[in-house]
């Protein structure tokens, strides 16, 4: 396959990312999974962004950024920190308790939503009509995968709705945190060295929570959870959102969530393999109508490049 100058430039700055942090992502449900057990979500979390923000430091460095912020950097980066490093992830590994990895990720896919509605408000970024028809039938494509989860498992609906419940709470948080970094105030810093100091306020969020809620740090002693951790922290966390937040800062927080169409079909073939998620009609129609919905969302929304 062959490039011009410019469609080359776009598959190596949009394109290749893309596709990397969304295979990145698309497996990464299946592995806070394995991390809840032993050590309380709030730790995990912790600890995973404790090394992210040592691996982003140490990439920030490579790059030959020096690891400071200009004026104001600290306050962006704590936003950050806060929307997306803590209230995000509590909330996802919460929710990992109580339903499936592979419904978690769909649920996520209404990402789309909030940071087409979050751009129109803060950056000027309006969606139209057709848009927000084709999220009212995403919506309704969850309201199916809800019926199907509550008819399944009558005995389990308060967990079930308290699984969704702080999924949405989650995707709000990164939902916010997304539209926050395409701001003008937070472009002013290098990419690598403000997610470093987000992380790591982050993680000093995550440890205080972890420490009031369930008591001094706890550590598993299995491999696999380090290996899971590392893998989550390194890979899943500095690499991805390093390659994440360039393209959202090119073409829009709305066209970024592209990806979490994508994720949770990932997630649920591999929820399917490992966790023996069961497909019943109901089901089936209910994912398919909410990834048509957001596919049709994505096609009508135009070009929304942020400047």
């Amino acid at each position: 396959m062959t490039f011009a100058p410019q469609g080359e430039h776009r598959f190596r700055e949009i394109i290749l990312p893309f596709i990397i942090f969304t295979s990145i992502w698309g497996s990464t449900w299946i592995v806070i999974r394995d991390q809840l057990g032993v050590v309380p979500a709030q730790w995990s979390v912790a600890y995973r962004f404790l090394l992210a923000a040592a691996a982003m430091a140490l990439l920030a460095r490579i790059k030959g950024h020096k690891l400071r912020l200009a004026p104001g950097g600290l306050r962006v980066a704590a936003i950050l920190g806060a929307l997306q490093f803590c209230i995000n992830f509590n909330a996802v590994y919460l929710a990992e308790r109580h339903i499936t990895s592979g419904l978690v990720a769909t649920v996520f896919a209404l990402l789309l939503i909030p940071n087409s509605l979050f751009a129109w408000a803060y950056l000027g970024q309006r969606p139209g009509l057709r848009f927000l028809a084709s999220a009212a039938i995403a919506v309704a494509g969850m309201a199916l995968l809800f019926l199907h989860e509550l008819h399944d498992n009558p005995a389990h609906s308060s967990e079930i709705l308290l699984g969704i419940g702080l999924t949405l709470i989650g995707m709000l948080g990164a939902s916010a945190s997304n539209v926050f970094q395409a701001r003008e105030e937070s472009q002013r810093h290098p990419l690598s060295v403000l997610l470093a100091y987000a992380m790591a306020i982050g993680a000093v969020i995550d440890a205080v929570i972890a420490l009031i809620l369930t008591g001094p740090p706890v550590f598993d002693p299995r491999p696999m959870y380090w290996f899971g951790l590392a893998y989550l922290a390194i890979i899943a966390s500095a690499l991805a959102f390093s390659l994440y937040f360039p393209v959202v800062r090119k073409i829009g927080p709305g066209k970024a969530a592209y990806s979490s169409v994508l994720v949770p079909i990932i997630a649920m073939a591999v929820s399917t393999a490992f966790e023996g998620y069961r497909w019943t009609l109901l089901a089936a129609a209910g994912a398919g109508l909410a990834l048509a919905g957001m596919l049709l969302a994505l096609a009508g929304k135009g070009r929304t490049i942020v400047r």
